[in-house]
């Protein structure tokens, strides 16, 4: 039987459908699996997401032709029938099927299988073929229980608060800043944003989101204007003059990255707080399990080791060359290790 998927220098390829999923490059038909900026690109002429993906495209692609699909709605393109399913990465992110004749391969996007309470919780979505991320294919990527999570982040806030200093927290604009806005307690004192978190919190509490109140940074907030204050920044803007006029402030990295010894050092930060959007290594071997799939290609990640321990446990695995990148600003920290 041939095969559903193909690989291409332009994405995955779906020739039955004679459509592309996550492309990298410019084509006719693409389907996304959520808005983070490597997996949903401009200049593609048409686009079909989830209608919870669509909102955050739409901001950051501008006006772009976009088809938007619910949750475990079957479509008929060309000879192929596609379905979009919960990944719990993100809000509106989704895993996307494809079937052609009676063979199913699932094309994983970047998942958890982790419930935050913000994103859809992961499904596992029953196939022959299962294409799945591995940002963090190895044994020692755990992540914190999200109950000891949240205490941790708030003892930090609230420490740094009662000692008049400001708490800078880095965090991706779409997704964890949320999840971590969803966790902290309020009561302790002002949460201040990023103005490209700000935007994306604007775009999800326009979907029914619910967040705490926050208060967009601007050029006049400082430390002495939001004494105590919880900062949530992007990654790109720690230590920048833009967190600098915050004055002496206790910075921390909420990322997956935190596991490995030696990369919070390497960021100077004073706390690192190991939460991911991401499976970790159990999470991906509960996924793929559960998809009944005998056929596993790893992508983006630790995807020669995964492909070696996957083998070895019996799948039929393969590496992917692929452009996206999972959280990408902390692997830079990685790859110089």
């Amino acid at each position: 039987m041939a095969d559903v998927l193909t690989f291409t220098d332009r994405g995955i390829y779906c020739p039955a459908g004679d459509f592309y999923i996550d492309p990298w490059r410019p084509v006719d038909r693409a389907l996304i699996t959520h808005g983070h900026s490597d997996h949903a690109r401009w200049g593609m002429q048409r686009y079909l997401a989830t209608t919870g993906t669509a909102p955050v495209m739409r901001h950051r692609l501008g006006d772009i032709t976009l088809e938007t699909t619910d949750y475990d709605v079957e479509t008929r393109i060309g000879d192929a029938t596609v379905s979009f399913h919960p990944a719990g990465h993100v809000p509106g992110s989704a895993q996307i099927r494809v079937a052609v004749k009676g063979e199913v391969w699932v094309v994983s996007g970047d998942y958890k299988t982790v419930a935050d309470g913000l994103s859809e919780p992961f499904e596992p979505v029953p196939c022959h073929a299962f294409i799945t991320e591995c940002t963090f294919g190895l044994p020692i990527f755990k992540w914190t229980p999200e109950d000891i999570l949240t205490r941790q982040i708030n003892d930090w806030w609230a420490a740094n608060a009662a000692a008049g200093r400001i708490s800078i927290l880095g965090a991706y604009a779409l997704g964890k800043a949320q999840r971590l806005l969803s966790t902290v307690n309020p009561d302790i004192g002002p949460i201040l944003t990023h103005g490209a978190i700000e935007n994306t919190n604007d775009v999800l509490r326009a979907q029914g989101v619910t967040l705490p109140d926050t208060i967009r940074v601007s050029a006049d907030t400082t430390h002495k204007t939001h004494p105590g204050a919880l900062v949530l920044a992007t990654p790109s803007a720690l230590g920048t003059s833009w967190a600098r006029k915050f004055g002496t402030a206790s910075t921390a990295f909420a990322s997956g990255w935190m596991a490995l010894r030696g990369v919070r050092r390497r960021r100077a930060a004073d706390r690192g707080f190991i939460v991911s959007d991401h499976a970790d290594w159990e999470g991906l071997n509960t996924a793929i399990k559960a998809t009944g799939a005998t056929k596993v290609f790893a992508t983006h990640g630790y995807t020669g080791a995964f492909q070696k321990w996957l083998s070895s446990q019996g799948y039929d695995a393969h590496i992917v060359s692929t452009d996206y990148q999972g959280e990408g600003f902390d692997q830079a920290d990685e790859a110089e290790a």
